[in-house]
């Protein structure tokens, strides 16, 4: 393909993800038109200022993209503003039961996180100099992750000191802390990554890390043992230790790694739910919310309203969410499955497993390594949150505190999950940049001589084995006579 006709296939590409963002803020708009349909019977008083406001934010962040970022994957953008505008109506919805303005709040803090992706992509548009300080990055994560234990600084909500609180208004450093670690680890295990692949003794037919290199996955171990410990809070102890093995399996590929990583993770939660009460109180509200109602109110509420949502839902605006605790930020997901039944809550998780592929994509198709693990940590982040708050809503795991990236009230959370969107999607136009007039050099892969790329037909392919179009076939040497080709 000429590089004329690529400039053209890419601009196309920007076509589809300005109809795609379009047609997302007409989604978001028309839950919220329906949330006062089924309610009152009217439309919105200020229908023409949201739709103006709504539509032009996503139009400001297509033009932005589309300059800075011409070939980053068009499909990103849309997904995102399709679970922003959702989680927005949503908890419009919620302050028309309970007479509360939270809904003005996270739009005001929507806008200031757009602004902050679109100041992202146009500083970051370089995104390797982040990687020339692994140690300082780790050493500012783990300060933000034990932040809240700072007296007079930290905050106990909900059973969890994970806040700090700056006069009337309270923030959350683990959001923050996810993205610096995942810098942190994506930085370090480029480095280390060929010491760390090396194999220990094998067990059971796998083969362990070395005694000597188990070092870094200690000290993410013990960090997140005083998390669970100390601050009390079982999701985000499980999210940074699981991005870390999971980045570590990426960078290494050996399965050794990850296999010790969840049974370390497992005795650390046996020995703490053994020791600690707070984490039996929360195991016993997941295996058996009923032994205890007045303590599991939550949970509970929370399975009778998805209960009561059946298959396709009652309705945006017509089910009773508003009786669940904290629906607005930790159990967003249970009112959506109420009033949008399993149905709608499938079609969110759907949408969240297209945002986590295309990071995914991304990772498989960039030559550098620094890029391939910082897009895969940052796709891991959304799965392992993803997953964790909506197994503890749907009682498969433990109720944690995590918030739904894009859809939970807060403002700590809804700022750094644009700024994850905005790494992502310039690593991806970094990845899909067609290198006009050369064919680029081979780079070294995460964990050998070669590097994986995405052939034609989808297959896996050596890049080390490609062929510069600019040099011309080795010849070969004819078979001597009698000697056939081999099978």
């Amino acid at each position: 393909m000429s590089d004329g006709s690529l400039i053209v296939v890419y601009r196309r590409r920007r076509h589809v993800e300005l109809l795609l963002s379009l047609f997302a803020a007409a989604m978001g708009l028309a839950a919220y038109v329906t949330v006062h349909l089924n309610r009152d019977g009217v439309l919105p008083d200020n229908l023409p200022v949201a739709a103006a406001l709504w539509f032009g934010a996503a139009v400001v962040l297509h033009l932005a993209v589309r300059w800075r970022l011409p070939y980053a994957d068009p499909l990103m953008l849309p997904i995102v503003l399709l679970l922003n505008g959702m989680g927005l109506a949503m908890i419009h919805r919620l302050d028309l039961s309970t007479r509360a303005t939270n809904a003005p709040t996270q739009l005001m803090w929507t806008l200031l996180a757009m602004v902050g992706f679109i100041a992202a992509i146009m500083v970051l548009r370089h995104y390797q100099v982040m990687a020339r300080f692994p140690y300082l990055w780790f050493g500012l994560g783990i300060t933000l992750l034990f932040l809240p234990l700072v007296p007079g600084l930290g905050r106990e909500i909900n059973g969890s000191q994970i806040w700090i609180g700056i006069g009337p208004y309270s923030f959350q450093p683990s959001e923050i802390a996810k993205i610096v670690l995942a810098i942190a680890f994506a930085s370090y295990l480029t480095d280390k990554r060929d010491v760390l692949a090396l194999a220990g003794r094998r067990l059971v037919g796998v083969d362990l890390p070395r005694a000597r290199d188990l070092g870094p996955i200690a000290i993410m171990w013990a960090a997140a043992v005083g998390i669970l410990v100390f601050q009390r809070d079982l999701g985000t102890s499980l999210l940074f230790f699981g991005l870390f093995v999971m980045m570590l399996y990426v960078a290494t590929q050996r399965p050794g790694w990850p296999i010790l990583g969840v049974g370390m993770f497992l005795l650390a939660c046996y020995v703490g739910y053994l020791v600690f009460g707070h984490v039996q109180v929360r195991v016993n509200a997941w295996l058996d919310p009923f032994s205890d109602f007045d303590r599991n109110y939550q949970i509970i509420q929370a399975q009778y309203g998805m209960a009561a949502g059946g298959l396709l839902g009652t309705g945006l605006g017509l089910g009773r969410p508003e009786l669940i605790p904290v629906v607005k930020s930790d159990m967003i997901t249970a009112a959506f499955g109420e009033e949008l039944g399993v149905t709608g809550l499938i079609a969110i998780i759907v949408l969240y497993g297209l945002l986590v592929a295309r990071g995914l994509r991304s990772s498989l198709i960039i030559r550098d390594p620094f890029g391939k693990l910082l897009s895969a940590g940052l796709a891991f982040v959304f799965t392992l949150q993803v997953f964790t708050i909506v197994g503890g809503v749907t009682r498969l795991l433990p109720l944690t505190g995590q918030t739904t990236p894009f859809l939970s009230q807060g403002g700590s959370s809804m700022l750094a999950n644009w700024l994850v969107l905005a790494l992502l999607m310039v690593i991806s136009h970094n990845a899909r940049k067609p290198q006009l007039g050369h064919t680029p050099a081979p780079a070294p892969s995460l964990a050998g001589d070669t590097t994986q790329v995405i052939g034609r037909r989808g297959a896996f392919q050596n890049a080390s084995q490609d062929t510069p179009t600019s040099q011309p076939t080795p010849q070969t040497h004819p078979k001597p006579p009698g000697q056939g080709s081999s099978a």
